[in-house]
């Protein structure tokens, strides 16, 4: 009797019902992807034959495959939260040693400054410079500076953008003389403990097209310095001619550490309008302690500082595989990789076929609600069916074990 052909449709539709209840219960799980059933029918085979149409035993589930689509990318407004838009999956180092790897971007960060997953998953990184610019191909855990503050930075370059104006009288034949503050401008400079000198610059001028230019450190009088001369061309540009000296500064901790300071002036213009700084700056700062995360689309972390610095902090690493269906889910929103996925290809987001990152935002899950509930009733159906036919097929046997 086919009692078989019925047990192995209850069997199939049972575990289709699994797959189905499992996607329904993971529809608002982040990164994750739809499985489904594949069947497949059993024929019984009989030696030696030589035609004829084998008989159908039953049915199998072949294989339960996963539906790697993209999800929507829902915002969030987490900083470390990072959705994928696209191919690629985030390669993670477990607590046991293990590689795994995800679609789910909810990050935190660790005691040791680490970038981890709920359950302790290291995200892996390529090394950048500060600038951002990747260092290496090789990938290893991310780490970020939250342990203390970045070093302060002594200034060794000044540079200044300004116009002094070619209207004014000689400073000497001026009537009154012309004062040394009349023009004039100050920057901060940092020494190399981060603590800040002030330092001024006063010009006056000495000549058809030349201005002496005078300095101040920590407040000094400007007017007991060493200037040196600005020559500027008949088109109102800085003359080569000009010769600028570098500053000395002085840390204020210590008076007797002195340092060299580069003076760039080679914007400065004298042209017949107001005297007008247009720039100054210089590249000093000091200590700095992490106030913020921001992560682009090419997965460069960028940190931000109290000092006004940013520097990038690493770039997170993608992977992808030859054959992602051969990946195993293993739970957490974690797959790994086996013979079947091939050796995983490293890459970085946005680059070749893998997909940008979305910081502050997640991947949803690609479960469609509808369809699972439509894939249930007909799983249902299903079920019923080969309990149906079981139900004939003993009301068959009854009635030829009551033959008279």
């Amino acid at each position: 009797m086919s009692f078989q052909q019925g047990l192995s449709g209850l069997n199939s539709s049972s575990k289709n019902l699994d797959i189905i209840g499992h996607n329904i219960a993971n529809a608002n799980t982040v990164g994750m992807k739809a499985s489904r059933a594949e069947f497949s029918e059993v024929y019984a085979s009989s030696l030696n034959a030589s035609g004829g149409t084998n008989a159908g035993i039953g049915v199998t589930v072949a294989a339960t495959t996963q539906v790697f689509t993209q999800g929507n990318i829902t915002v969030t407004g987490n900083d470390l939260d990072v959705a994928i838009n696209g191919n690629g999956f985030y390669e993670l180092t477990m607590p046991n040693g293990t590689m795994a790897y995800s679609r789910a971007g909810m990050f935190k960060l660790n005691n040791e400054g680490q970038v981890v997953t709920n359950i302790g998953g290291q995200l892996m990184g390529y090394p950048t410079d500060p600038a951002g610019t990747r260092l290496s191909f090789t990938a290893q855990p991310l780490s970020l500076p939250t342990g203390g503050p970045i070093p302060a930075r002594a200034t060794s370059s000044i540079a200044a953008e300004f116009n002094l104006d070619a209207r004014a009288p000689v400073a000497a034949t001026a009537t009154p003389p012309t004062p040394l503050s009349k023009y004039g401008t100050s920057v901060v400079a940092y020494d190399p403990q981060g603590l800040e000198i002030p330092v001024g610059l006063a010009f006056e001028k000495t000549g058809v097209n030349q201005w002496n230019v005078y300095t101040s450190v920590n407040g000094s009088d400007p007017a007991a310095s060493v200037p040196f001369t600005l020559a500027f061309n008949i088109d109102g540009t800085l003359s080569s001619t000009s010769v600028i000296p570098p500053l000395t500064l002085a840390s204020p901790n210590d008076p007797a550490v002195t340092f060299p300071v580069e003076l760039n002036l080679g914007s400065v213009t004298q042209f017949g309008i107001d005297f007008a700084v247009n720039n100054l700056e210089q590249d000093g700062y000091r200590p700095g302690e992490l106030t913020s995360l921001k992560i682009n689309e090419g997965g460069v972390i960028t940190a931000s500082y109290s000092n006004g610095q940013t520097r990038a902090a690493g770039q997170i690493a993608l992977v992808n595989f030859r054959n992602v269906q051969g990946l195993q889910p293993t739970g957490n929103g974690n797959w790994q990789a086996n013979y079947a996925t091939g050796e995983p290809v490293h890459g970085a987001p946005g680059e070749g076929k893998f997909g940008s990152l979305r910081a502050g935002a997640l991947e949803d899950s690609n479960i469609d609600i509808t369809s699972e509930l439509v894939s249930m009733m007909t799983a249902q159906r299903a079920y019923q069916a080969n309990a149906q036919t079981i139900k004939t097929q003993d009301q068959v046997f009854s009635t030829l074990l009551n033959l008279r």
